[in-house]
């Protein structure tokens, strides 16, 4: 891709479209009773996922830009447990009695900081309160450096299906400058002690764009990954907020590679990730041909949520611990971003909801268009209009940015359809940005 395109539409400060609206346009006119009237509103048999974020790590690394904090005891992790065992409570006095789980997801920070008898013990609080079945996905995001046999096995006893372990990369440089030291070897252990105990679906992330990192170290990361054969891989971009995250600052930016570094090394592990046999799955991930992300995105049904691409079909997420998203029917909802501001809240008998949008038909239909984006590089946008009762062709034209990116050779557009150019594919959050109406309206 050209340089000057790079620099162009490369801009770092452009949302990830996980969700729309995202979460800088939420609300605190969205609090705790609204949540709790959405909550009442549920259908009591349509399938809902679950999303339960543990704030804690025994290490903190540099680049990380979620809200977690260091702890080498059990203590602060056992006291906040019974916080969120609170929340359960209080969600499900205003659910419908039983709802059907499609999918839970254990985020982080680290989940697996939760001592084991205490993971089997909020597992068999989940149940009861909600109705799980044979095909319901328990996921759970993995920290390689302290994680031991006896927690695989009690994933393994949880029920847990897959499980995302988080790598980054595997040059000791660059781990140095992140403050994230592990071994090839710890990792690879992690792998076999969860392969063992049944949990063979298995992710691993990879950062691209840190400090150090070039093309070859970026290529050997991924061939070192290959070794392993995960099912799936999540090749993420750096964003390098500092302003935001103050950790952040403890990263030399004049060793951050530029906007064409950045693209080089994204190109590069994408081609070896491919030529290894995945296909790539929408921005960032990969996928063996057999997994379900593969078949979700050659059928049209891939997803995106505030983890990223996904084949959860679910249209509500409920969230639980600080700085959970939920998606409601009618709009989303987020928890106090501090945990000691979660735990007070929860603590007075309400829930813990601090900001959320509700969402309008514009909203909706907005959303719709950038998920196809996100997910499938191309969208139906007068079909996706009709649907929503919109005409398009106003719509179409109130996009300004679609026509600079059209003449710059991003995208094609024929009667409302867009194709973005799959050797564009990097590029795509701007694309998606011209249907974002809580974005500056600058053209390019």
């Amino acid at each position: 891709m050209q340089t000057s395109l790079l620099n162009k539409y490369c801009d770092a400060r452009l949302p990830w479209y996980t969700i729309y609206p995202t979460v800088p346009d939420f609300s605190a006119a969205v609090g705790a009773t609204t949540c709790e009237a959405w909550l009442r509103r549920l259908p009591p048999d349509e399938s809902v996922s679950l999303y339960l974020h543990v704030p804690f790590c025994r290490s903190i690394c540099w680049y990380c830009g979620f809200p977690t904090s260091l702890t080498h005891s059990e203590r602060p992790i056992r006291n906040y447990l019974r916080t969120v065992r609170e929340e359960i409570r209080l969600v499900t006095e205003q659910t419908p009695h039983g709802l059907p789980v499609s999918d839970l997801h254990f985020g982080g920070g680290t989940p697996t900081t939760i001592p084991p008898s205490d993971f089997l013990a909020l597992m068999e609080l989940l149940r009861r309160c909600f109705a799980f079945s044979k095909s319901t996905a328990l996921a759970v995001e993995i920290d390689p450096r302290a994680f031991t046999a006896e927690m695989a096995e009690t994933l393994g006893v949880a029920g847990v299906s897959r499980a995302s372990i988080g790598v980054q990369s595997f040059d000791p440089v660059v781990q140095r400058a992140v403050n994230r030291l592990q071994s090839e070897a710890q990792v690879a252990f992690v792998v076999e002690c969860l392969r063992q105990h049944g949990i063979s679906r298995i992710n691993f992330d990879l950062l691209f764009g840190l400090p150090h990192q070039t093309v070859q170290s970026c290529v050997n990361s991924a061939k070192t990954a290959l070794t392993m054969r995960p099912d799936r891989l999540a090749v993420f971009g750096y964003a390098h907020v500092p302003s935001y995250m103050k950790r952040q600052r403890q990263i030399d930016e004049a060793a951050l590679p530029d906007n064409v570094a950045r693209a080089e090394q994204a190109a590069a592990m994408a081609d070896t990730l491919v030529s290894a046999g995945y296909r790539q799955i929408g921005l960032d991930h990969f996928a063996l041909p057999d997994d379900e992300l593969t078949h979700t995105q050659q059928t049209g049904r891939l997803r995106r949520n505030s983890l990223g691409y996904s084949a959860d079909t679910c249209n509500t997420v409920i969230g639980f611990g600080p700085s959970a998203i939920g998606r409601l029917r009618d709009g989303y909802v987020q928890n106090e971003t501090a945990t000691s501001s979660y735990c007070r809240q929860i603590s007075t008998g309400h829930l813990a909801t601090s900001k959320g949008h509700c969402l309008t038909a514009e909203d909706r239909l907005r959303a719709e268009i950038i998920e196809r984006l996100m997910c499938d590089l191309q969208a139906d946008v007068a079909a996706i209009c009709a649907a929503h009762g919109f005409d398009p062709i106003p719509f179409l034209d109130s996009a300004d940015r679609l026509q600079t990116l059209a003449e710059d050779g991003i995208l094609d557009i024929q009667q409302g359809f867009i194709r973005v150019k799959q050797k564009h594919r990097f590029v795509i959050r701007a694309v998606a940005a011209a249907f974002d109406a809580h974005l500056d309206r600058t053209p390019y």
